[in-house]
């Protein structure tokens, strides 16, 4: 396991709590590692530590896409799970991780969409860079308008059958388009997302909290929340615009730099001081304690950073501090 100083030590018993992923029979680590920092901030070396210390604390979720991390210099994309296959081929232990990655995202202008023919070619590319037979959990990375639902459905229920993929799950899409996926699903006898990657945390709370919290509660859909620290807001790492420099993802905060973004700051300092704890672990404790989120995904570049933020499913927040920070943020 990784103490809050980031040193990593065994652990006798290396099966936390595990969460069902909605229905599709897939028991996952109640955090997931996002592997959108590998082959960006993160190099091999870097990433192999991570992911080590990650699945010796006890977790086995590990998230990524074909798309990552292709917004980085000199890079195409599948950077990140052509580490991970990497990982799990010198590690020897595919059968202790449940890997998620995603397609959809334009890889180029001809390679995107949930088309059928697309689909079946992006999975073969995303088996051969994970170095894998089989996907456990691959997931619509953005909706495609252009393409029927009953068409993206049934080449996964394709992909399902020749067991290439195990379930499968949907991100960004709205509350209508995801109901909508659900009732193909059942009228057309078609495998049925199990999840939603949704953008929420802390300070991103309105969109999620307005329609798709409830309509996942509802239909028993899985969370799994993504920039759950809200590109490292939420760590308290970014207090000024002189902060932003700190990290490549700085630019990607300043648009919280303003009076809520700094009442949310200042109540997570105060939650956790009564706690004794760290902005990070408060952050993801409070969306730890919402009802419809199964797994938050995390991210680190370090061990420090990765042992602080697996601290925080030992943070049991009591009401009076999930108020505040409910208030705070609202």
């Amino acid at each position: 396991m990784i103490t809050t100083d980031g040193a990593v030590h065994e652990r006798k018993d290396t099966r936390l709590n595990r969460r069902q992923l909605g229905n599709s029979g897939l028991e996952v680590s109640p955090l997931a590692f996002g592997g959108n920092v590998f082959g960006w901030t993160v190099d091999d070396p870097g990433a192999f530590n991570l992911l080590d210390a990650f699945v010796g604390a006890g977790f086995n979720f590990i998230d990524t896409a074909d798309v990552y991390s292709s917004w980085a210099p000199g890079n195409s994309g599948g950077e990140s799970e052509t580490i991970i296959g990497r990982w799990m081929k010198q590690r020897g232990n595919r059968d202790r991780v449940v890997i998620a990655t995603k397609v959809g995202m334009a890889m180029a202008p001809d390679r995107k969409g949930l088309s059928r023919p697309y689909i079946m070619s992006a999975v073969e590319a995303s088996l051969r860079r994970l170095q894998t037979d089989h996907i456990d959990l691959y997931q619509s990375h953005v909706d495609d308008s252009e393409t029927p639902l009953e068409e993206t459905l049934a080449a996964y229920g394709q992909l399902i059958s020749e067991g290439k993929v195990r379930a499968i799950g949907a991100s960004n899409y709205s509350a209508d388009r995801l109901s909508e996926a659900l009732r193909v699903s059942r009228d057309e006898g078609l495998p049925t997302y199990c999840c939603l990657q949704p953008l929420y945390n802390l300070y991103d709370r309105a969109e999620f909290e307005a329609q798709l919290g409830p309509l996942c509660l509802q239909e028993g859909i899985a969370v799994i929340s993504y920039s759950s620290l809200a590109s490292g807001f939420l760590t308290g790492k970014y207090r000024s615009e002189i902060d932003l420099a700190k990290s490549p993802r700085g630019v990607r905060t300043q648009k919280r730099l303003n009076e809520r973004g700094f009442r949310i700051l200042a109540a997570l300092d105060q939650v956790a001081e009564r706690h004794r704890s760290t902005p990070s672990r408060v952050a993801l404790a409070w969306l730890l304690a919402q009802p419809s989120v199964t797994a938050p995904i995390v991210s680190a570049t370090n061990l420090e950073q990765l042992g602080d933020i697996l601290a925080s499913i030992r943070l049991q927040l009591d009401y009076s501090s999930l108020d505040l920070l409910k208030n705070a943020s609202a």
